[in-house]
């Protein structure tokens, strides 16, 4: 299988924070814990202080989350294995339709890989997958984009009455069956009758996001015992509720470190990630099946038209906590309250924005696991990496945008014998200007730049001749656009990278049953920070 490494940095798209981390971590290693290495995660792991009633209690709820979603004996026994003192390698993403865009998959598979490295060096270790079950951003989740037949097939269920409530909760409902139906198919005639099974087994109508989103990954990863985590059961709620009751009761250093935060990020160079207020607070309150913001003025606390002292409000989060919810930059910290995590396995987004969530790691828990980048997959088909070869590109150009492709495209679609004699006879126009410039600029000095700048406006228009040439063939063949579209669909479709805007399904179904285990080989703790651009078989 050809295979083909870069760093991230030579990815559209990239924030710049992430790169300094991964590049450059003596410059921001005032924003983090540790830096991104293998050795960071083993030292970090050693030193893991994890209460031993935590541990049982969160066992307890997981083994029962995961018998409910289907999981296999691998998963089983990696839970024995949390129980009995073994750290996590977490990572997490939302629940996305038809398991959400393919890095969903890549952020599972990476957290798997450290797992067993870090267990093959000595240190017991499971890979533990948070669903973000709690997020109310229901048109995020609730459609999948897939590359299939040579195109882009969108797959999209209603917004309906639900918007606002965690994603979780929500109901597939019936719309669900079409959709089913088609992606089935495709898949099966993609050669995987397997995942067209696993599919219609977990997207049924009666299933949630969360749940059919959680067998989907039961059976994907049944064979490399991933554990999978919703955090919205009540009994996680009532684990984390100390920590609730902790943020609330030093709300008020916890928004002035946060401010401070946001000011050495923008003194440095970059941009604060998570917008945070002199109102601020870390909490959301569940009323009605709503997921409303906390907010703070003085001594009171406001969520929708209810408030509250401090000190009510702290109650309630010991009375009631499963109708609390941390933000963005507190679901990490609750996250790593309730697991022993020794690594977290994050995208360049996430961990741009979780150098604001260490203060909050500082102030609440003390400690912070290493953040490791996900590993990155682009998938090339048989037929693009025909293209590819056949028109002199690379899958960085798909990158750099439509007008340069279809430039290079035209250039190379110029009949054989056409572009010959283009080369030929750009090499004499070449060297006659020269020799022509030489005599103009003995007859007369100053005409050196007139010389100059007439070369390369012929220059230009022989190329311009070039192009027109190609543009010419192809409306006479008719394979350009055509090329073009399929190269940008599958490289970079909504001008965005692969692996965020396409499922993976699909190339899992071409790939076949080894698809998965090869992708985890490729995200060892040896490649941190890489993106490997791959040929499917």
């Amino acid at each position: 299988m050809d295979c083909r490494v870069l760093p991230f940095r030579h990815l559209p798209h990239q924030p710049k924070l992430f790169l300094e981390y991964l590049d450059h971590f003596e410059k921001v290693k005032s924003f983090y814990y540790h830096p991104p290495t293998m050795p960071a995660v083993t030292r970090t792991a050693r030193k893991l202080d994890y209460p031993a009633d935590r541990r049982a209690e969160v066992t307890s709820v997981l083994r029962k989350q995961n018998i409910d979603l289907g999981a296999g004996s691998e998963t089983l026994t990696n839970l024995d294995r949390l129980e009995k003192g073994a750290v996590a390698v977490v990572s997490g993403q939302q629940v996305g339709l038809f398991s959400g865009p393919a890095y969903s998959v890549y952020k599972a598979l990476t957290a798997v890989q450290i797992a067993e490295e870090l267990t093959r060096g000595g240190i017991p270790a499971v890979p533990v997958f948070w669903m973000a079950t709690e997020d109310h951003d229901l048109d995020e989740v609730r459609h999948s984009t897939w590359f299939g037949r040579g195109k882009l097939v969108r797959f999209e269920l209603p917004l309906g009455a639900e918007a606002g409530r965690p994603v979780g909760r929500i109901p597939l409902g019936t719309a669900v069956e079409p959709l089913v139906q088609e992606a089935a198919e495709l898949l099966a005639n993609e050669g995987s009758d397997l995942l067209a099974q696993y599919l219609v087994e977990s997207y049924r109508p009666e299933e949630t996001y969360g749940s059919a989103f959680g067998k989907l990954f039961a059976r994907l990863f049944a064979q490399h015992g991933l554990i999978l985590m919703d955090p919205l059961d009540s009994g996680l709620h009532k684990v984390a509720a100390p920590l609730y009751q902790h943020a609330l009761a030093e709300r008020d250093a916890l928004n002035d470190k946060l401010l401070r935060r946001g000011k050495e990020l923008d003194r440095a160079g970059f941009d604060a990630q998570v917008k945070v207020t002199a109102r601020s607070t870390l909490l959301f309150r569940m009323d009605d099946g709503q997921r409303q913001v906390i907010t703070a003025s003085a001594e009171k606390f406001q969520a929708g038209e209810k408030t509250w002292t401090r000190d009510e409000l702290v109650h309630l989060t010991h009375r009631e906590p499963e109708r609390f919810s941390p933000n963005a930059l507190f679901r990490p910290v609750v996250q790593d309250y309730l697991l022993p995590t020794a690594a977290y396995i994050a995208g360049p987004a996430e961990i741009s924005y979780l150098a604001q969530s260490e203060v909050v790691y500082r102030h609440l828990l003390g400690r912070m696991p290493v953040m490791l980048p996900r590993s990155g997959f682009t998938l090339v088909d048989a037929k693009a990496n025909k293209l590819l070869r056949r028109y002199g590109l690379r899958v960085e150009d798909a990158w750099a945008g439509s007008q340069g492709l279809r430039h290079k495209m035209e250039q190379e679609s110029v009949p054989g014998s056409l572009s010959k004699s283009f080369d030929r006879d750009q090499k004499e126009i070449a060297n006659m200007l020269t020799r022509l410039g030489k005599q103009i600029e003995k007859l007369d000095p100053t005409l050196r730049g007139t010389v100059e700048r007439a070369r390369k406006r012929i220059e230009y228009q022989i190329e311009k001749l070039r192009r027109k040439a190609g543009r010419a063939h192809d409306q006479k063949t008719g394979l350009i656009s055509s090329h073009e579209q399929y190269l940008e669909s599958l490289l970079y479709p909504h001008k965005g990278p692969q692996e965020r805007e396409l499922c993976l399904l699909p190339f899992l179904a071409r790939w076949g049953a080894g698809g998965l285990s090869e992708l985890q080989k490729l995200s060892t703790g040896k490649k941190v920070g890489h993106h490997f651009i791959l040929q499917l078989p």
